[in-house]
């Protein structure tokens, strides 16, 4: 259900109301009961919470909202709209659960509504975000956000480190490693041959060297290297232009160089639709990128276009791994790419 002093409850309730939800999956709630009553009768929906002990009980019918209550998180100990440590530490027993129900081979797939980073920290999570505690949860050997705003799904060699250590970070390894895990991710959504571009870091790609000496001397040699592991990669291109190239259908795929030169054009382009999936993981887990919205937080004027489109993106990629029955992170296909932020 995500974070109760933002949107993801309502976001959550709104969801189970809607006929594609139920024609996707059969979905089952993990949280609060009393934090779910509450959001029902925020946005009205005609739904009757129905808990459930174990996957065997869980129907699918509409008009229910079946859950798994941890019963771990009392309404009068938050305040909507403010970050509280309480919300925060029942969201990571909310995430251990659902992990452990995939990792269990109970469930198939996670839609987690937005989650607050402080609160989890507060909360006593030892990573400053959810993805780090995702690795050490299902022990991932790769793993990193993927953001998805479909059709055009993109990865970054850097994440969330300041701009004066973007250089320093931006090495051969690193870089094949994003590349790699957005191409294994995109295969794992069922496209079987993706096609990636590679964004430059300076301005104009550098204009061979004029700005920059990044491009001839680190990125296009691991573009050329992804080429020679069967990758259908290209670039490196300038960032204000690559873009644009998706757009016209010139790749399914864009890695950025560092966190805002994706986000910013991504949010542009669909900030109602944008998805994060964690890529990499032995589970399959995705999110609406947006935030926890404590500005409207308790209003029911969410918009539930993200959480659908992340929703539409974990059932896809479900079922592609199930065609494949085998998983697509295999030791074998991997690297290393666990990256501290």
């Amino acid at each position: 259900m995500g974070d109760a002093t933002g949107i993801g409850p309502e976001l959550v309730a709104k969801s189970l109301t809607m006929e594609e939800t139920r024609r996707l999956c059969r979905p089952a709630v993990i949280g609060d009961a009393r934090v779910m009553a509450e959001a029902i009768q925020l946005t009205k929906a005609h739904l009757k919470i129905a808990p459930r002990k174990n996957w065997e009980e869980v129907s699918g019918d509409t008009g229910l909202m079946e859950m798994f209550d941890l019963a771990n998180l009392d309404p009068k100990e938050y305040k909507m709209g403010e970050v509280s440590a309480q919300a925060g530490k029942a969201c990571l027993q909310y995430l251990e659960f659902a992990v452990g129900q995939v990792m269990a081979g109970k469930a198939e797939a996670i839609v987690f509504a937005p989650l607050n980073k402080l609160a989890m920290r507060l909360g006593g999570s030892p990573f400053k975000g959810e993805l780090d505690h995702f690795i050490s949860m299902t022990r991932a050997e790769m793993a990193g956000e993927i953001n998805v705003l479909e059709p055009l799904w993109t990865s970054r060699v850097t994440s969330h480190v300041g701009f004066r250590e973007i250089c320093d970070e931006l090495t051969p390894d690193r870089i094949l490693r994003a590349i790699t895990l957005l191409y294994l991710t995109m295969r794992q959504a069922g496209i079987e041959k993706p096609r990636i571009g590679v964004a430059a870091l300076n301005p104009h790609g550098g204009e061979k060297g004029l700005f920059g000496p990044e491009e001839e001397t680190i990125i296009q040699p691991v573009v050329e290297k992804a080429k020679t592991q069967g990758m259908d990669v290209s670039g490196p291109f300038p960032a204000d232009t690559i873009f644009v190239r998706a757009r016209k259908g010139e790749f399914e795929g864009i890695v950025t160089m560092y966190h805002d030169q994706g986000q910013i054009a991504t949010k542009l382009l669909g900030f109602d639709r944008g998805v994060t999936v964690s890529g990499g993981l032995p589970v399959i887990m995705a999110t609406p990128a947006h935030g926890t919205a404590h500005d409207i937080a308790g209003k029911g004027t969410a918009d539930i276009g993200a959480f659908q489109a992340a929703l539409r993106i974990a059932v896809r990629m479900a079922r592609s791994s199930e065609k494949k029955s085998a998983p697509p992170f295999r030791k074998q296909d991997t690297l290393p790419i666990h990256e501290k932020e």
